[in-house]
């Protein structure tokens, strides 16, 4: 059997013997650690400095097609780092993008970052978009073809519909801000902002080049016959109503649903 004996006044120190507290007023800024007898100076960090700017992202290499191909052709990805030299190459900023990266319409934007507009990407397997819709902001119905979509609302709410191929039922949510769904890669899918204010969304991608589609747009940029065709006797456009009716398709992101515009006392024109 072990036997145990504790001091008289039990394991912890009495107060009279702790060490005086240092008075907040005489506490330094700059702090010194010492690491294995090395003495290491913290005062000097570049990190937490409220007084210097955040340096802008460098977009110089965005859409750069010799670098691209550079990166594609990279044996390693330590060869990969070394062609990009500056630190803030692999920083994107959504609000001020490089060319070639917007989505824009009356209802809203989308920016997308990609193996061309966000050269670091390449060999990481995927990619990003976000999505600021304005009041009644709606992303037309589109198909990614080389990926799933995560899409998270990170502010306001969105309303979200997906169907997936022939005989799949039509998958429809509500997202509130920091809820998620996923639309399965290739699936026909929309999200929609039914409200009066500004909604954004962060849709990520397992792929670098994740592709899109807008339907309406495709559908009705096939030959006048083939839409007619596909349309049966039951719904037939005339040639000129065809031609007319494409002028028509709003460009993404469009504004929404006719309830949604009432609500909010927005016209389309």
């Amino acid at each position: 059997m072990l036997a145990f004996s504790l001091p008289q006044g039990g394991i912890f120190p009495a107060p009279s013997d702790l060490p005086p507290a240092v008075p907040a007023s005489s506490t330094s800024v700059s702090a010194t650690a010492t690491i294995t007898g090395t003495a290491v100076s913290t005062s000097n960090s570049t990190y937490g400095s409220s007084s210097s700017a955040i340096a802008p992202a460098d977009t110089s290499i965005a859409n750069d097609l010799e670098i691209i191909g550079q990166l594609s052709l990279a044996p390693k990805a330590v060869d990969r780092i070394k062609l990009i030299p500056q630190d803030a190459s692999f920083k994107f900023d959504f609000k001020a993008p490089p060319a070639d990266t917007l989505s824009e319409g009356k209802g809203g934007r989308t920016v997308r970052a990609d193996r061309k507009s966000f050269p670091p990407l390449i060999g990481t397997g995927g990619s990003m978009v976000l999505g600021f819709l304005g009041p009644c902001g709606f992303n037309t119905p589109h198909t990614h073809p080389r990926s799933a979509e995560f899409n998270l609302a990170v502010q306001g709410t969105l309303e979200t519909e997906f169907t997936l191929e022939n005989g799949a039922r039509t998958i429809r949510n509500t997202l509130a801000t920091h809820q998620m769904t996923v639309f399965p890669q290739g699936a026909l899918h929309t999200e929609f902002n039914p409200n009066c204010d500004d909604a954004i969304f962060v849709a990520g991608f397992a792929d670098e080049d994740p592709g899109v589609q807008q339907t309406a747009q495709a559908y009705f940029g096939l030959d006048r016959e083939v839409v007619e065709a596909a349309t049966g006797n039951d719904f037939t456009f005339e040639g000129k109503d065809i031609d007319k009716f494409r002028k028509l398709i709003p460009a993404n992101v469009a504004l929404g649903v006719e309830s949604c515009l009432k609500k909010c006392g927005i016209t389309r024109a």
